[in-house]
């Protein structure tokens, strides 16, 4: 049986919802897939940081962060190691970057992701900050020295949107991608459509946890236009910047709004679409009403879903949960699964 030892780079959601499935599931895992999954070493800025080149246990991470907030409460041989340290000095053979992402400059995560690449360490992460401004770059780095980029996890959680597009419809001539690539608006949409303003649907969003307290990122479009850029850089393989998205977020549209939409057999989403053109590539977000008979108009609530146009099939539509802390590590789970195979 093979083992990957793992260096999480942050324990939010996302570090939490790997830990849990690596706690609840290694078995299966390893039954299914002959394969180990250790955690040697987590990060964190502002709950400690602890390597134990043996590996620290799933159960004991959680409990840890859950009761006491701090990692460090955990007994490890090492403590209060940098980032840098653990990518230059740990025994770990794959880099789980999961750090806020800073859509502006990508860092610090793309540096964390330079050094671990130039480390011969695979990268995993669902950071979109690095990997809307720098994949081309950073996916050559990752060939030349032979180990593996994993971003799954950018763009509709632990639905397999990017691994579907680059592998199975690769060959079926994909010319535009569109769908809702945001659940925190879809649901302030969806409850609207119910009767809630949308001070009141936003408000419901944030106690869900599907909204944070600067909720900008999201109802302005922000979230769902950098999503373009990487499917625009991945899948279409043609170059974008966040700044040729056309965006326009939901702040403006009232109950009103929503009500007009209905009473015609419509429904307001927040779409955003990529589409190649002979000379370039077009990309908008924006608020749209879309008739009750629309593959998206069905989708409610916090779930994705996204739409290939393509030559050889028409229209390939993938629904699924676009957030979730285990909906999000399994994200990352199906990266290093993919590690594993390419090794074999």
């Amino acid at each position: 049986m093979r083992t990957y030892r793992l260096a999480l780079i942050g324990f939010g959601n996302v570090g939490q919802g790997l830990a849990t499935i690596l706690r609840d599931h290694s078995q299966m895992i390893a039954s299914q897939h002959d394969v180990e999954y250790r955690i040697v070493a987590v990060n964190t800025g502002r709950h400690g940081s602890i390597y134990n080149p043996e590996g620290l246990d799933p159960a004991m991470l959680l409990a840890a962060y859950e009761q006491t907030d701090r990692l460090d409460s955990v007994p490890a041989p090492n403590i209060d190691w940098d980032v840098p340290r653990i990518i230059y000095e740990s025994n770990a053979d794959v880099i789980v970057e999961l750090t806020s992402s800073d859509l502006l400059s990508g860092e610090p995560a793309a540096g964390y992701i330079r050094a671990a690449l130039r480390q011969d360490r695979h990268v995993v992460t669902t950071n979109k900050g690095p990997i809307a401004l720098f994949y081309p770059e950073l996916s050559a780095a990752a060939a030349e020295r032979g180990v593996m980029l994993g971003v799954e996890g950018t763009v509709m959680g632990g639905t397999p949107l990017l691994r579907v597009g680059r592998d199975l419809l690769a060959t079926a001539g994909v010319s535009r991608i569109q769908g809702i690539l945001n659940g925190t608006t879809n649901y302030i949409l969806s409850r609207m459509a119910d009767g809630e303003s949308y001070k009141s649907a936003l408000e419901e969003a944030q106690e869900k946890g599907y909204a944070e307290a600067n909720p900008t990122a999201d109802v302005d479009g922000y979230d769902a236009a950098i999503k373009l850029v990487i499917l625009s850089n991945l899948l279409l393989g043609v170059p974008l910047k966040l700044a040729n998205v056309e965006r326009e977020g939901i702040r403006e549209l009232t109950t009103k709004d929503v009500v007009r939409a209905q009473k015609v057999g419509e429904v307001w989403k927040l779409v955003g679409w990529v589409e190649r053109a002979p000379d370039m590539v077009k990309a908008c977000v924006k608020p749209i009403r879309l008739p009750q008979s629309h593959a998206l108009a069905s989708v409610s609530g916090a779930t994705n879903a996204v739409t290939f146009v393509t030559q050889l099939l028409g229209d390939v539509t993938i629904v699924g949960p676009g957030a979730g802390r285990v909906e999000t590590g399994y994200a990352v789970l199906s990266d290093l699964l993919e590690i594993h195979r390419r090794a074999q």
